[in-house]
């Protein structure tokens, strides 16, 4: 590894000023002006540009390329997913789903429980799927459950939140833990199951308990929000098991791609039909079309019900694109000045073991940049070329790459996607969606790293 890669100089200095200062910028500009996040974000980049000295064209031109990758690669899948979850709320799917878990078997479930299943339910939901779409999937669920319990709606949307965002750092097949895993030589076997190991306790701390604690809290009892289609659509209720089929079936298709991926011959016609459904655009776009099948015109809907259904589920999503885009948009700017080997550099000079060095460097790049797949894949390759110098066991490279998973979920702010959808969907605050994602997903993190530690120094 070169090491005069790693030396300060005056540039590295002036990128973390302007990058604190574009975030205060942002704060501010939400917080005190009211401005709407896309356009705070937007004037966020520029400072950077500014302060930093990147010549405003390319900023520009960084921003549009930043916020077309992301809109481009989760935006039709956000959009999909809201009209899944607008066929399964108006259709009266989510309630028949959650009449089944408040009363199995006919047996009413105490209120107290709820979170618990609420945090089992979104890992379930959250193994094969992006945090995006499983959010938007669980939207009508967490707040009908809200509705019909009388619980907090935090009380039971934090425990859904824990649980997707928990499984997306720590267990593959999610993106940043098998990158993590391909880069640092790891075992994807021992990696998913001391992640699962991990990501349950870390649910536990950032779900029920934390949700049940905020939501008690003054200026946290939060209105369920609205929800495409909630009237209810005509016809007859669809059964128990037709709701849990629409509702699971994007999870499942992506599910058997990934155990295809693991178990059956990629040359094979199974593993290829398998690849094409389960990826998640077309597994959406299935889902979706199941839906209006199961849920529309095998119940007689008329036609036109289910158009306005599908038509009225996309507009509560077009702020939120602006603004995942807009996040986007602002990491890439970050990223063409250089952030990420400046964060680097900080990191790596800090005197610490190997599982505590890549949880810093993976914190300092996520804060940078609002990406934790970035975050991953940038310190797994920092930290790469000194395997052999460490000699480390392959249980030790697992724990390597669950610790970065940690780390790239760390007080995720203003420039993670994440933080937009829980503000927009929920109807946030700013000082509120801190209090709700930030603070889980520190959780999380923390909790990541003290197991890793422990299990560290055990091995």
């Amino acid at each position: 590894m070169d090491h005069t890669v790693l030396a300060w100089t005056a540039h590295d200095s002036r990128l973390i000023g302007s990058c604190i200062a574009a975030l205060l910028v942002i704060v501010l500009l939400i917080s005190w002006l009211r401005l709407t996040p896309f356009l705070a974000i937007l004037l966020g980049a520029l400072t950077f540009s500014v302060c930093s000295g990147l010549p405003i064209l390319p900023a520009i031109g960084a921003f549009q390329t930043g916020a077309g990758k992301l809109l481009g690669d989760a935006g039709i899948i956000i959009a999909l997913g809201s009209m899944l979850g607008g066929m399964i709320e108006h259709s009266g799917a989510a309630g028949r789903v959650v009449s089944m878990l408040l009363s199995p078997g006919g047996r009413p479930v105490p209120a107290a429980l709820l979170p618990w299943l609420i945090a089992i339910a979104a890992m379930m939901i959250g193994l094969p799927l992006f945090f995006e779409v499983g959010l938007v999937i669980m939207l009508p669920v967490i707040v009908t459950i809200s509705k019909q319990s009388g619980l907090p709606l935090l009380s039971v949307a934090i425990p859904a939140l824990a649980g997707m965002t928990a499984l997306h750092a720590l267990v593959p097949p999610h993106p940043g833990p098998l990158i993590a895993v391909s880069i640092l030589h790891a075992q994807l076997g021992a990696t998913l199951l001391t992640g699962l190991g991990i990501a349950i306790p870390a649910v536990i701390l950032a779900g029920p308990l934390y949700g049940k604690w905020l939501s008690r809290q003054s200026g946290f009892n939060i209105p369920c929000p609205d929800l495409p289609g909630e009237a209810g659509a005509g016809g007859p209720a669809p059964s128990g098991a037709v709701s849990l089929a629409v509702l699971l079936l994007p999870v499942s298709l992506m599910l058997a791609r990934t155990v295809s991926k693991v178990f059956l011959p990629q040359t094979g016609l199974t593993a290829r039909v398998l690849d094409g459904v389960g990826e998640p655009f077309s597994a959406l776009t299935l889902a979706v079309v199941f839906a209006v099948i199961m849920l529309g015109w095998a119940r007689g809907v008329p036609r036109h019900e289910i158009g306005q259904t599908l038509q009225r589920s996309l507009p509560p999503v077009a702020v939120l694109l602006l603004t995942i885009g807009a996040g986007g948009g602002l990491k890439q700017v970050l990223l063409s000045a250089g952030i990420a080997d400046t964060i680097s550099k900080i990191a790596v000079a800090s005197p610490f073991p190997p599982v505590v060095l890549v949880w810093l460097i993976a914190v300092c790049l996520r804060q940078a940049t609002g990406s934790a797949t970035v975050a991953t894949s940038a310190t797994a390759g920092l930290i790469a070329p000194l395997l052999p110098q460490l000699g480390l066991t392959p249980a030790q490279a697992s724990l390597l790459a669950l610790s970065i998973g940690s780390g790239s979920v760390f007080f995720c702010h203003v420039n993670d996607a994440g933080f937009w959808m829980v503000h927009e969907l929920f109807r946030l605050s700013l000082k509120q969606t801190i209090m709700v994602w930030s603070v889980l997903q520190t959780i999380v993190s923390l909790t990541g790293l003290i197991l890793c530690c422990v299990l560290w120094q055990l091995l």
